[in-house]
């Protein structure tokens, strides 16, 4: 192990690192919306909608993002849609991770007790009340674990972007070995990189959940 290589390669994966960071944060944010409203739809079962969001969970839970990068990148040109790499690994993050976040939610709203539905409609409330004040806080509480597994999971995937040339860490370190041919160094940044990023989001993800077990179930 060469530390002075090691040393050499860190703006390169600073670099890296920052890009990894921001995709994952649009990506997750972005996947969280659309997790949110796709799931609050199925609940709901809003007729034509429904059966369109159901298709497009299935479908993005269902293919791997490799072949849906490899679409919007190289299929989408050809009809005339060109967007950048940045652009393409940014939508592939959230089409993909918004069918997860979809489940996640959707498996805390139906956790959501029936005796609170029942008394929001008798005070009057409509389905937009109802999923604002009773269904979303109580639901999104019960939502954090598959939240916080998906959100892991969503970094994790950045990894792939590198096969659309995104200069991500993963990239970063296959274009450092291949021009000069040190493996050892390059992977182990890579590693210590990605644990940077996920150990501080494991330990938070970790005190959100034992945060709202506690304060839902007083454990």
């Amino acid at each position: 192990m060469d530390w002075t290589i090691i040393q050499q390669s860190l703006p390169n994966f600073a670099q890296g690192f920052k890009l990894t960071l921001w995709l994952s944060l649009v990506g997750i944010v972005g996947s969280i919306i659309v997790g949110i409203i796709t799931s609050l739809v199925q609940y709901f079962r809003v007729p034509g909608l429904r059966q369109i969001l159901n298709v497009y969970v299935e479908v993005a839970r269902n293919t791997p993002l490799l072949i849906q990068l490899f679409f919007l990148y190289y299929a989408f040109p050809v009809m005339g849609i060109k967007m950048t790499a940045e652009t393409c690994g940014i939508i592939g993050l959230i089409f993909l991770g918004g069918a997860y976040m979809a489940e996640g939610f959707t498996g805390g709203f139906n956790g959501v007790s029936q005796t609170q539905i029942d008394a929001g409609e008798a005070l009057g409330m409509n389905q937009y009340q109802l999923a604002r004040y009773v269904i979303l806080p109580q639901g999104l509480s019960l939502s954090v674990p598959a939240l916080a597994a998906n959100i892991i999971f969503l970094i994790k995937e950045t990894s792939i972007f590198s096969v659309i040339a995104i200069p991500e860490l993963t990239n970063t370190a296959l274009d450092l070995i291949g021009m000069y041919y040190r493996s050892n160094e390059y992977l182990f940044v890579l590693v210590i990189a990605y644990a940077i990023i996920l150990i501080p989001v494991i330990l938070l993800l970790d005190w959100l959940e034992r945060r709202v077990r506690y304060g839902s179930f007083g454990d």
